[in-house]
């Protein structure tokens, strides 16, 4: 056993003189409230099984701490009322058990917890460090013997290293979160859009610079309006629970960006906060909320509850891994070792109830205390493990579903993990989305020119009907995305072939190699003027792809202006330019125009319910007519057979009827809406498609033309039914189809 000095922060720890009351042992976390006799202060409770004894630990402005002993024992819950603990308070605690790491017993006294149910989290002191020290490791981590070293026990104190918990004021006044009025947008209307807090906020112009990457940077007018002219209903935010930075992105100068290595389920990121990090980005997080939703957007996290920042065995000691290792994370037969489902080094123990009850009480805080809207889960299928297999019933799915409070809100899974049976899109049950990976791919390949036929693209652009129906699943199960926040942006996809991710300091050896991608035929950045038209068409038929599919599109923060990060694609320790959004893009026309077009599409969708149906098609023939509610056709304007469907090709029309809608508006009258014929053609070449006659329609008036780099400046051209028209190569036409006769 190592011993480190003498066990202090600061000094030896102050005294024990504050009365601890018995308090109660619910609810988990810091209250600050009127104790017995109307006396103010704080309950602390804190599950802790299997522990001896746990100590709370009181932090003043200059660091000197003061313990307190929590000896009441409910259910395994420690807990007490300390008087006269207000709002701002710093605390941590110290937990007592025995050392056993061979039979995964991990406590150890020394090391200062951070409390799971912390609201707030004071991280800014002690962070600016090379390498994480070793003061917060459980065990001693230079142990000249590498391969016991998680069993050699560090007395060393942690406390003046890692972060503490902030008591916060549950009703603090000045938010007036109760005049909040939630946007509730339907699924089939949703068009999301996935940003960094940080990265959408820290460039841009129109937000004064000390709001810069914070939640106030994003609440800022400046940042809402761009969000409004795009026309997204949800904005789904990187993770902002509290989150730590990996010892190893130090040790090379980096830092963790995405920020899924998440410490504190309860708190929002206090780096990501202009106004403090005791207790003051709270509120501060409250009032973006409110005013993204005052804008009619909503706001979805990206919540990380897989695994937790303390890796694996040989990680550090923040917080779970010292309040109980063997009752919070999966272990295996060797009970040294962490089950690793995730890739990150531990994954949670989901199935026990104290980790179930973590993660519920944190999405029902999120909901009710500060106003989101939703969550799409990381990992989704390690959450629906239960001992081994991936099991659509297991504990957490049922939870969620018969949860008053969480089955009313947006939920995204992401249906896999890195476990074996880890893969699972299409198999969450109803009330879950999903984010449709097989989309992103077919969509990818059909435009680079890879897909062998068209069989798979046209499940995609109609909802993945193959996939999401059953179960009275719809097609906004499917959350479609061609980019996301790993892998190229939309302009890097279509400009380099390989990563550059020799930046991130791993040898170019972290990152996917199958990018699905295509440079357009030179590969990264050029001045190429035949080249660079090439490439902003192919970024307007992607974008123009996924806006006009059927599920919920997902756009990420900037490809709708040509972001790039120079081709890296595992972008997740760089936290500068390579990441953040350069606003002076939009001042290029190119760019501009871009924008312009993602903007129209989101507005065409808005305006058109035939563009968002809230059921899968049916393809059978409706009225005397024989119109069916979708079609498909080829360039010689006749109906694809079983055999056009097999055969290469890279010309496919989609009629979509807006005759035969499903359901009914908000009155209870009929959903009626014009028909469209979407046109996609990959080829290198112009190709003529013939125009589908009687019952589709008599004429068609060109809506959307990706050939053009600007859209609506010209007259649209309308043709009659029948008319043979070219279309340019590597495009997409979208025409509007009429009934009655008009045109050329």
């Amino acid at each position: 056993m190592v011993t480190g000095g003498d066990g202090r922060s600061d000094g030896t720890p102050q005294p024990d003189h504050r009365p601890v009351w018995p308090g109660a042992p619910t609810p988990l976390g810091a209250r600050f409230r009127a104790g017995p006799d109307g006396v103010a202060g704080t309950n602390f409770a804190l599950w802790a099984g299997g522990a001896e004894a746990v100590q709370l630990c009181l932090f003043d402005d200059d660091g000197h701490e003061t313990r307190c002993p929590l000896t009441e024992l409910t259910h395994e819950i420690w807990h007490g009322f300390v008087p006269d603990v207000l709002p701002g308070q710093r605390y941590g605690y110290r937990v007592h058990g025995r050392w056993d790491p061979w039979t995964g017993a991990r406590w150890n006294p020394a090391k200062l917890l951070l409390d799971p149910y912390a609201k707030a989290v004071d991280a800014v002191r002690g962070q600016d460090y090379g390498a994480l020290p070793a003061e917060v490791y459980g065990h001693v981590r230079d142990w000249p013997e590498q391969h016991v070293a998680d069993t050699v026990r560090d007395d060393r104190d942690s406390a003046p290293y890692v972060p503490k918990g902030v008591v916060v004021h549950d009703d603090a006044p000045g938010d007036e979160w109760s005049e909040d009025r939630r946007p509730k947008t339907p699924w089939a209307d949703s068009v999301i859009y996935e940003l960094h807090v940080k990265g959408f906020t820290k460039l841009h112009p129109g937000i004064p610079e000390e709001l810069r990457g914070t939640y106030a940077g994003l609440a800022h007018p400046a940042a809402i309006d761009h969000l409004v002219r795009l026309g997204v209903t949800a904005v789904e935010l990187l993770p902002v629970h509290q989150f730590a930075h990996e010892d190893h992105l130090l040790r090379r100068g980096l830092r963790n960006y995405w920020g899924y290595n998440s410490i504190g389920y309860f708190a929002p990121h206090a780096a990501y906060a202009a106004s403090g990090s005791t207790g003051q980005q709270v509120g501060e997080f409250r009032r973006m909320v409110r005013a993204l939703h005052d804008a009619g957007i909503e706001v979805i996290l990206d919540v990380v509850y897989n695994h937790t920042a303390e890796a694996n065995e040989l990680g550090p000691m923040l917080s779970l891994r010292g309040i109980d290792n063997q009752g919070y994370y999966r272990l295996q037969s060797d009970a040294r070792r962490y089950a690793d489902y995730t890739g990150c080094g531990n994954t949670l123990h989901v199935v026990r109830p104290q980790v179930l009850r973590l993660i519920t009480d944190s999405l029902r805080y999120w909901v009710t205390e500060m106003g989101v809207d939703g969550f799409r889960f990381d990992l989704a299928a390690a959450l629906a493990r239960s001992f081994h297999d991936v099991d659509m019933l297991s504990p957490f799915l049922a939870v969620i579903a018969q949860d008053p409070v969480l089955r009313r809100v947006k939920l995204i899974a992401e249906p896999w993990d890195v476990g074996s049976g880890g893969y699972q899109v299409g198999a969450f049950p109803p009330l879950w989305t999903e984010w449709n990976d097989r989309y992103r791919n077919a969509v990818r390949d059909f435009w680079r020119g890879a897909l062998p036929d068209v069989r798979d693209l046209g499940y995609r652009l109609s909802g993945s009907s193959d996939l999401y129906a059953w179960g009275g699943r719809r097609p906004y199960a499917s959350v479609n995305f061609v980019t996301a926040h790993d892998g190229f942006t939309l302009r890097d996809l279509v400009t380099y072939e390989h990563k550059r991710n020799e930046g991130n300091g791993e040898g170019n050896r972290d990152g996917t190699n199958d990018n699905r991608s295509w440079n357009c035929g030179t590969e990264g950045e050029t001045t190429d003027p035949a080249v660079t038209a090439l490439r902003r068409r192919q970024l307007r038929n992607l974008l123009t792809t996924l806006l006009l599919s059927t599920g919920v599109p997902m756009l990420v923060a900037g490809d709708e202006f040509g972001r790039t990060q120079g081709g890296n694609n595992n972008a997740y320790c760089q936290d500068g330019p390579v990441s953040w959004l350069d606003w002076s893009l939009l001042e290029e026309p190119g760019w501009r125009s871009l924008f312009e077009l993602a903007s129209r599409l989101t507005a065409l969708r808005h305006a058109h319910p035939v563009l968002r149906r809230r059921a899968f098609f049916s393809g059978r023939a409706h009225g005397a007519d024989g119109l069916r509610d979708l079609a498909w056709f080829t360039a010689g304007g006749t109906e694809m057979t079983e055999r056009d469907w097999y055969a290469p090709s890279a010309t496919v029309g989609m009629y979509l009827s807006g005759r035969d809608i499903p359901g009914r508006d908000a009155r209870g009258e009929p959903v009626v809406d014009d028909s469209f014929l979407a046109v996609l053609h990959s080829g290198e070449g112009a190709v003529s498609f013939v125009l589908p006659g009687a019952p589709w329609a008599s004429t068609y008036e060109v809506v959307v033309d990706t050939s053009l780099e600007e859209q609506g400046v010209a007259p649209a051209a309308s043709y009659r039914a029948g008319a043979a028209v070219t279309v340019p190569a590597r495009t997409v036409l979208l025409l509007r189809a009429n009934s009655s006769p008009a045109g050329v």
